[in-house]
């Protein structure tokens, strides 16, 4: 019993370091558009995992995060970009390094999430919801409208990230090597967005907010400050959305204010519900299913029954994926309400009860 109960840990040890040498290698036998589609899901999933520890862990609803992603993203936009040029209709930057630009954006969407904390504090539920979608309008017209900072409508070009002289950008002219370094660059950003939210889950903070989530007077009872831990949990939400928003920016090479419309917030909240809600690694399953759908829809729609090419008429990839993300969460919430991770832990349950149980032997 005690020997089977040991080998558990081990082979999730197992799992995860081949799961790790598989991402590692990768990039040696992906096309480009499966790169590509994987730092689509990536930069999702690191924004997916600060929405999730908000709506999952201390039972936060938030239609805004959308406007934090916009903030990563125009902010490493600005604190990297080049000085304005006389004549030239560019915006301009500050001509930061992109790493000191990349922790730049992210501190800058924590203070944008720190400023909205106190109405956070002091709303919940649909009230909260309601709230943060002001947020959304709000960052549409500053986009629009702030040229000198964000291009307005046409937008801004990303600057390529680069981390001591070691550019991320395609030294080879063909596509492959910048995607490739990015992919390193986004696994690196995950893992560390992954840990830090495993962490913060797993310990005190983590609590709290569960305590929040179940009962206010409860966790009041217990010395948890309910206001300040709500405005905690809503910075931290933020910071997370900041990175994913400037990683998606150095994926891109250049954003638009229609990326970050009211759309793309309904979007994030279906993957922490598709993927599980409060599960860190069902953010980043739901964020590789939401993200990734549509790209390969839209690849093979010539060869997929039933589905359009963009600008042909029916039904197109992107209304297709969005039917079946609809249908998803039907079912999620009538068969598994657990998403994907709960589907992943209830197979693991059963199969480590087989390994526990011992298998009873006919009698001679």
């Amino acid at each position: 019993m005690s020997e089977r109960i040991r080998q558990i840990p081990v082979a999730g040890a197992l799992a995860a370091a081949a799961l790790a040498a598989v991402l590692l290698v990768a990039p040696l036998g992906l096309s480009g558009f499966w790169l590509q589609t994987g730092l689509f899901a990536m930069a999702g999933g690191i924004a997916a995992i600060g929405l999730t520890i908000l709506v999952g862990r201390a039972g936060q609803l938030s239609l805004g995060h959308a406007f934090f992603l916009a903030v990563g993203a125009y902010g490493y936009c600005y604190l990297a970009g080049g000085e304005q040029i006389p004549g030239v209709e560019a915006p301009a930057g500050l001509q930061l390094p992109p790493a000191v630009a990349l922790i730049g954006a992210t501190l800058l969407a924590g203070l944008a999430g720190a400023i909205f904390s106190p109405i956070a504090g002091r709303l919940q539920g649909i009230y909260l919801g309601i709230a943060s979608i002001g947020l959304v309008f709000l960052g549409q017209h500053i986009m629009f409208n702030a040229t000198g900072v964000t291009g307005g409508f046409n937008g801004r070009d990303a600057v390529d990230f680069s981390l001591f002289g070691l550019r991320f950008d395609d030294s080879s002219g063909t596509g492959s090597g910048e995607l490739t370094k990015l992919w390193y660059l986004g696994l690196f950003l995950l893992a560390v967005s992954a840990w830090v939210a495993h962490n913060l889950v797993a310990g005190r903070p983590g609590r709290a907010l569960e305590m929040l989530r179940d009962s206010e007077v409860a966790a009041a009872t217990m010395g948890v400050d309910v206001g300040r831990t709500r405005a905690t949990a809503f910075l931290v939400s933020s910071m997370f959305a900041g990175l994913g928003g400037a990683f998606l920016a150095i994926v891109y090479g250049r954003i638009v204010p229609e990326t970050f419309g009211f759309v793309l917030s309904i979007e994030f909240l279906v993957i922490v519900v598709l993927g599980g809600l409060g599960s860190v690694n069902g953010a980043i399953l739901g964020a590789i299913v939401v993200f990734g759908m549509p790209q390969v829809l839209s690849n093979y729609a010539d060869s997929l029954p039933l589905v359009a090419s963009p600008g042909q008429g029916g039904v197109g990839p992107t209304q297709l994926s969005r039917y079946l993300f609809g249908a998803a969460i039907i079912g999620v919430l009538l068969t598994a309400r657990g998403g994907l991770a709960g589907i992943g832990h209830h197979l693991r349950a059963r199969v480590n009860r087989r390994r526990a149980d011992p298998v009873p032997t006919p009698a001679p």
